[in-house]
């Protein structure tokens, strides 16, 4: 979803460091019977997952690897559901797929956990080591490999909410505790705004019905809030931004679509770009020239500041005095 009015600035080049539950495969409409097979498994649908996931076709394309002609994509959306989650990841394997995507932390856990043999890569996932996907980021050592969602320094994003607010005192988180990406993407938040000063107050939903009432909450006690790349709140980002509209409360999420869908700004990922990161990589894995083990976990190339004009009226704040964190 994108709002009417949107402006987009900064680019910054930075260094190489989740519909229905079921699937769709254009396997049909491939004419090459040695076409390769992708299969594709994402936990949820929303703005920055439905993003990577057209980034990474388009990363094939540029590849090499088109639908239609010499690739088949088999493409499976659990919808936030662990059950399926667990049988799409064996129906991937099962069918014998080239190469594996595996799209935001759960997703690419469950594939991991079904093959040690197929080629996997993953994107929308903050933390490759952590989840336990690969030795190190530099190193994967194993057969996954893919792009962070990880921004680089996480108080660019605070310091550009500080400086929207004037003489901030209290500055909310809200995220689902569940998800790790989430997890540590609050905790170097809080550890960041603790040290420009201000106070930190955290509210977690556990599932999008949570969020309208957790967003009413902590909105009343602080100056503004900050929202990670979570998948919880991505999913109902148009009900942070109603709540937002009706509290006068700024709020910058980590994600350009959370904040085309109900945010104020951003100095964040373009997860479309991210997705044409991990789809040129596993092109390269799929032509033989590279393998996951040995190719390192890779950041975003760059990083955007968007502000959400609509939104900015709205709070009554003039959208050019929103400017990138130096």
């Amino acid at each position: 979803m994108k709002m009417k009015k949107l402006v987009t600035t900064s680019f910054v080049a930075l260094s190489v460091f989740a519909l229905a539950a079921c699937g769709t495969s254009n396997e049909e409409s491939s004419g090459d019977s040695d076409a390769k097979r992708v299969g594709v498994l994402q936990i949820v649908q929303h703005g920055s997952l439905d993003a990577a996931y057209e980034g990474f076709k388009e990363g094939l394309a540029e590849g090499g690897y088109k639908e239609g002609e010499n690739l088949v994509i088999d493409y499976q959306n659990a919808q936030n559901n662990q059950d399926n989650l667990k049988s799409m990841s064996e129906k991937l394997v099962k069918d014998k797929s080239d190469l594996l995507l595996g799209i935001a932390t759960p997703a690419a856990q469950s594939l991991a956990n079904e093959t040690q043999d197929i080629p996997i890569v993953v994107t929308a996932v903050t933390d490759l080591a952590e989840a336990k996907l690969v030795d190190s980021n530099e190193k994967p050592g194993r057969n996954v490999t893919g792009t962070t969602d990880m921004v680089p320094d996480i108080s660019k994003q605070t310091d550009l909410l500080l400086s929207i607010i004037d003489n901030p005192k209290t500055i909310g988180i809200m995220y689902n505790a569940g998800e790790a990406n989430s997890k540590i993407q609050a905790s170097l938040a809080k550890e960041a705004l603790e040290k420009a000063g201000v106070e930190v107050k955290e509210l977690t939903a556990n599932t999008t019905n949570d969020v309208q009432q957790v967003t009413t909450s902590l909105a009343k006690d602080v100056d503004g809030i900050y929202i990670p790349t979570d998948n919880t709140f991505a999913s109902a980002a148009t009900v942070v931004g109603e709540v937002a509209k009706e509290t006068k409360t700024p709020i910058v999420a980590a994600s350009i679509e959370q904040v085309e869908a109900g945010g104020l700004a951003t100095y964040g990922i373009d997860y479309e770009s991210l997705g044409k990161q991990t789809g040129l990589m596993a092109a390269k894995i799929l032509d033989g020239d590279a393998t996951p083990s040995t190719t390192p976990v890779e950041y975003a190339n760059e990083l955007k500041l968007v502000v959400n004009e609509e939104m900015a009226e709205a709070l009554g704040i003039d959208p050019a005095s929103i400017k990138a964190p130096e």
